[in-house]
């Protein structure tokens, strides 16, 4: 497996760089990342409740009183990635246009709904998701939105921003800090988990991380894990294209998408957190593959994660 560096709280990196490294595994356990320059400081995500993201703001004071956020940049629109930015809606908040298209799909209110469903979909999200507060969270969306690529400048630090999806979600922005050395993932790597391809196509994620590693950064701060190194983008990259692989062969011999998730034996990837979700990747394979096959809105891929999770 991938070499990673157990670490919490905030960590300092170099060169103004430091990131947020969750408290804990599991669904929702989300990083973020700080680049400051001369007075100023670029966010990289909030977390997804309120209480989180005020304890990692307060954890931040020593380096925000002398460089305070002007710049948040959200990697993508999962909630656990953007639902604390009321805390510092004072600030430009940055994203790929993919990403607000997802913000305004599935906000606070519809994670509200799908943890009070009474149905598997239901009691698997609480499951996964019990230990977040959603109450109060109202949605602060982007300020500013981009396509491709663009260039900031923080403080004097310059900052790239590439949108690299729709590959995880349908918006995918890497941020990248070339004098450092580092990168923000955000969920194109996952460290010690399963990546979950809600969106794909799989070709634009096998992209996303060949382009990671052509910038040749020594830190990768992951959307979810311990920061690691390159090692972990290569991991991921053999993770999708061995589901692909063998969901296509199974979507050839006519099996059901199911009974696809079920039969597939991860092999070394069998160690990876979260593992239920190979339901979602292999139902974005099959989707690929057919495109007529009708997509299932989020409690419909919940209930077959929580079937895949009951076997596991």
């Amino acid at each position: 497996m991938a070499s990673a560096t157990s670490l919490t709280g905030w960590t300092r990196l170099r060169d103004g760089c430091h990131a947020w490294i969750a408290g804990g595994d599991g669904w929702g356990m989300s990083n973020a990342g700080l680049i400051t320059g001369r007075g100023a400081a670029l966010l990289v995500d909030t977390l997804y409740d309120l209480r989180l993201t005020k304890a990692m703001l307060d954890a931040l004071t020593p380096l925000t009183a002398t460089a305070p956020i002007t710049t948040v940049v959200n990697t993508h629109g999962n909630g656990d990635h953007w639902f604390g930015n009321q805390l510092v809606a004072h600030a430009e908040i940055i994203a790929a246009r993919g990403s607000l298209a997802d913000m305004r799909q599935v906000g606070p209110a519809e994670m509200r709904a799908l943890t009070a469903m009474d149905n598997p979909a239901g009691r698997f999200a609480r499951r996964i998701f019990g230990r977040f507060d959603f109450t109060g969270v109202e949605p602060a969306l982007p300020t500013r939105t981009f396509d491709g690529e663009t260039v900031l400048d923080i403080g004097g630090t310059e900052v790239h921003l590439i949108d690299v999806g729709p590959a995880h979600s349908a918006g995918d922005t890497i941020v990248h800090v070339p004098r450092a050395g580092v990168v923000y993932t955000g969920d194109i790597v996952f460290a010690r988990a399963t990546p979950v391809v809600w969106h794909g196509p799989f070709a634009r994620w096998l992209a996303a991380c060949d382009l990671l590693l052509d910038l040749d950064a020594h830190t990768i701060v992951p959307g979810h894990g311990p920061v690691t190194t390159s090692e972990t983008v290569r991991e991921i990259r053999d993770y999708l294209t061995y589901v692909h692989e063998q969901a296509a062969l199974r979507f050839t011999a006519g099996m059901p998408v199911m009974d696809a998730a079920h039969d597939i034996r991860l092999g070394r990837f069998a160690d990876l957190g979260e593992s239920e979700r190979l339901a979602v990747n292999v139902h974005t394979v099959y989707r690929e593959l057919d495109p007529s096959l009708p997509p299932l809105d989020g409690p419909a891929l919940f209930t077959c994660m929580a079937e895949l999770s009951a076997d596991a």
